[in-house]
């Protein structure tokens, strides 16, 4: 199994990766030998077990962000919001942005890094 084309990313899979995966998955064992073409030589080999928990943690991920920038619009943060009261959230808000900015600051590291 080899995956991947020329400028193809882990970004950029998308839908149509998703559709690929569940075609693999059910013709393959987890198990089943695979190669990504334009990862760096030393990890290209990989299995498809591999490959589909990769997609799922980055479709975690990019959905995470999309909620992300869906609470940035409307203001709310899900069913955390409906938790508290307005002055409540507002301190809640204000905690998470403060904890946003100290790691900004720090340029990203943190101490499990």
């Amino acid at each position: 199994m080899k995956v991947g084309c020329a400028g193809d990313t882990s970004h950029g899979v998308g839908t149509r990766g998703a559709r690929t995966s569940l075609r693999l998955n059910v013709r393959l064992d987890l198990a089943a030998p695979g190669q990504v073409a334009h990862w760096p030589q030393e990890r290209r080999d990989t299995t498809l077990g591999a490959l589909l928990a990769r997609m799922v943690a980055k479709t975690a991920q990019h959905a995470g962000h999309a909620d992300i920038v869906r609470e940035m619009i409307d203001g709310h943060g899900g069913s955390d919001h409906d938790m508290f009261d307005a002055e409540e959230w507002k301190r809640y808000v204000t905690r998470i942005q403060a904890a946003a900015d100290t790691f900004a600051a720090t340029g990203g590291q943190t101490s499990i890094n």
